[in-house]
């Protein structure tokens, strides 16, 4: 059994988003209000990037930047890697691995309908081999 990203968002919060045109210290505020490390970039409900701590710290912290003035448009990542609900966690592992973010928004028909991160992916892929595990043990156990 292979764990999906459908399955992954059962039970996750909402999704939280800002403008381009609010500034790091807005977004900043509703991170830390909501306990979270990224949040998507939406413009008239579509997708136009991702704000993450890791943009904070190297495109506004090291340069210099002051956050109530800095736009996050001006730091966000985009384009942004999306999945699907029908993905794979193994997928999206291969794609956090690959380009090295903790955070993957998930599209429906282009619509977001979640974010995962890789607490979620890491989460499935330990709980599949759990089940994996345990299967191999009955299937030893009963001498088959």
């Amino acid at each position: 059994m292979t764990s999906t990203v459908r399955r992954m968002l059962e039970g996750k919060p909402d999704v939280y988003s800002i403008g381009p045109r609010a500034t790091v210290l807005e977004a900043l505020a509703l991170m830390a209000e909501k306990n979270i490390g990224a949040l998507l970039v939406l413009e008239h409900d579509a997708l136009v990037g991702i704000f993450s701590e890791r943009d904070y710290a190297r495109k506004v912290v090291l340069l210099g930047r002051a956050s109530k003035d800095t736009q996050v448009g001006d730091v966000m990542t985009s384009p942004v890697v999306c999945v699907g609900a029908d993905d794979t966690a193994e997928q999206c592992m291969a794609l956090m691995t690959d380009h090295r973010f903790r955070h993957l928004p998930v599209l429906a028909a282009g619509r977001v309908v979640g974010v995962i991160s890789i607490g979620d992916v890491v989460r499935a892929v330990i709980s599949e081999q759990a089940d994996t595990i345990s299967h191999l043990v009955r299937y030893i156990g009963s001498g088959s």
